[in-house]
C-alpha cells in the first residue's frame, strides 16, 4: 500500500523564495514568492488580502527587467509555530490564481485562462 500523497497538480513548479511586488487597491506591499507554476503562485504576505481580490503582481531581475502579471486571491493561510530557541513565530500567505500577464505598458494583458461562459 503506497502511503505517500499524490501530486494532483498539472502544472510543473518552480520552488525558490523571490521578492515580488503587489498592487493592490489599497497601495503597494511587498511580498515572498514561494512557488510558482504556469497557472499560480503562493506568496508570502505581511497583511491580509480579501478573497477573490484582484490584483497586480511584479517580479523584478537583478538585471532591471521587469513582469508583471494580474491575479485572483484563491485562498489565505496563517500559520503559527514554536522556533527552535522557543519563541513563537507566524507566517501568513495567499494563493493566487494568474489571470493575465501584462505585455507591456500600452498592450492589453495577455490572457491566460479564459473562463468558460454557461448560458
Amino acid at each position: 500500500m503506497n502511503t505517500q500523497p499524490q501530486e494532483r497538480r498539472s502544472h510543473l513548479r518552480f520552488d525558490k523564495i523571490f521578492t515580488v511586488y503587489l498592487s493592490t487597491q489599497d497601495g503597494m506591499m511587498r511580498g515572498i514568492g514561494r512557488n510558482i507554476s504556469a497557472r499560480g503562485m503562493f506568496i508570502e504576505v505581511r497583511d491580509s488580502l480579501g478573497l477573490g481580490e484582484k490584483l497586480k503582481v511584479t517580479f523584478a531581475g537583478e538585471d532591471g527587467t521587469e513582469m508583471t502579471c494580474l491575479c485572483e486571491v484563491r485562498y489565505q493561510v496563517a500559520l503559527a509555530f514554536g522556533r527552535k530557541d522557543g519563541r513563537p513565530g507566524n507566517s501568513r500567505g495567499v494563493g493566487l490564481r494568474i489571470v493575465a500577464y501584462e505585455t507591456m505598458d500600452d498592450a492589453p494583458l495577455l490572457l491566460v485562462d479564459r473562463e468558460r461562459v454557461m448560458h
